[in-house]
């Protein structure tokens, strides 16, 4: 990692803490445009003010989505057909303004959108303030502006909520990067990149995984290595079980596998997770290196608790994605981050990924992991899971021939 851009983003980081505004660059092939941005936590009508009239574009808040859920916003349109994905929500204004549009007025709505007991009542709608919500990934899962400032609200360690406004010349055209740099330099404001970003948080996790301890698992499967890693959102550790050199040869044989206790340890029959994980290892052992990472995201990444909430309801006759959906809880919580970590730390950055879903290539990819090949691991098919396995392939998009059609 280059320490140059360690020591920028730092620097940004602490202007930004300051209540300072900085300017943030998408990449060259994007729109290659820039924003200024603050945090929603540290902003004044003053900073709102120097945003609006010298860069002259489109004042927004972009938040986490687990605040714009808090404050129920919901998306301006639901087909939006905007070229680069923007998620507006409806506009609204803080009910301690006055007309909402004056600096002061904007600045009070902003302070309030990032305050944690606010909530949809706080606030006319609509109004004069645009809040975008960010995806979950920030700049991992897309690489705009909007990602960009909650990502660095996240990093400052503030509520996940920024504003942002595009960076127009005098001559009213989009500033490019060339331009950009002549404005920050004239306005005493850091410049950041997009791509900059990007790696700063990925050279944040790879110093915040650490491994708890590394022992020998001889198993009915195979002997394998085990090692543990610790969880940086806290919980039970990640778990690596691995066989032979990881870093070196061919792509690696590899299967990311969620907790799932009832079909893991049970042998429940009402999903495939228990022959997945078993076959995996035995996969693993014939090909004599290979590695399984065991995520605790139990239930899709809701929880055992909510999990058999939902197993209850399927008996009522709704399918896994109605279930969820009823119980206000999301279809597919899970996040591969933390292994693409641990697989970067072991020096892997080619697989050849055993699933059914095409998310799990789609987030690695999106970490640095290449996917050279996807191996199919339709194992399990039972009577009493079929329409399980049916509902994930005709809703979730998994890639599975076994369970046949609809």
């Amino acid at each position: 990692m280059d320490t140059k851009i360690i020591e920028k983003v730092d620097r940004a980081l602490t202007e930004l803490k300051a209540g300072n505004l900085i300017i943030v660059a998408d990449s060259l092939d994007r729109e290659a445009e820039g924003d200024m941005v603050g945090l929603a936590e540290k902003v004044s009508p003053e900073t709102v003010n120097k945003m609006v009239t010298r860069a002259r574009g489109l004042l927004c808040v972009p938040m986490a989505v687990e605040i714009a859920n808090r404050l129920e916003l919901k998306p301006m349109l639901e087909n939006s057909s905007d070229a680069f994905g923007t998620a507006f929500t409806s506009t609204l204004d803080a009910k301690s303004t006055t007309t909402g549009i004056s600096a002061f007025d904007r600045a009070k709505t902003i302070k309030r959108l990032a305050d944690p007991n606010s909530t949809w009542d706080d606030f006319y709608h609509p109004g004069h303030i645009f809040p975008l919500i960010a995806r979950p990934d920030g700049v991992f899962e897309r690489q705009g502006h909007t990602e960009a400032a909650v990502d660095l609200a996240k990093l400052a360690g503030v509520a996940p909520v920024a504003y942002i406004c595009e960076v127009l010349k005098k001559n009213g055209k989009m500033a490019r990067r060339k331009d950009l740099k002549a404005i920050a330099e004239g306005n005493g404001m850091s410049l950041l990149t997009i791509d900059e970003i990007i790696a700063y948080r990925k050279y944040q996790q790879n110093q915040a995984i650490q491994t708890i301890t590394s022992v020998k698992l001889p198993t009915k499967y195979g002997t394998f290595q085990l090692e543990a890693f610790d969880n940086p959102d806290g919980g039970e550790p990640t778990l690596l079980i691995s066989k032979g050199d990881l870093a070196t040869g061919d792509p690696l044989l590899k299967r990311l596998h969620s907790e799932c206790l009832t079909g893991d340890v049970f042998g429940s029959k009402r999903c495939d997770c228990g022959p997945q994980l078993e076959e995996a290892l035995r996969r693993i052992e014939r090909n004599g290196r290979g590695a399984l990472i065991y995520l605790r995201q139990e239930g899709r990444g809701i929880g055992l608790a909510n999990k058999l909430r939902a197993y209850a309801l399927q008996e009522q006759g709704l399918d896994t994605v109605q279930a969820n959906q009823h119980l206000g809880l999301p279809i597919d919580d899970r996040n591969y981050q933390i292994a693409a970590t641990i697989l970067k730390s072991k020096g892997v950055s080619e697989v050849r990924l055993m699933t059914n879903n095409p998310d799990k290539i789609q987030q690695l990819d999106g970490y640095g992991i290449k996917t050279v090949e996807r191996i199919p691991l339709e194992v399990g098919l039972t009577s009493e899971n079929q329409h399980y396995l049916l509902t994930k392939k005709n809703k979730l998009n998994h890639l599975l021939k076994e369970v046949g059609n609809a």
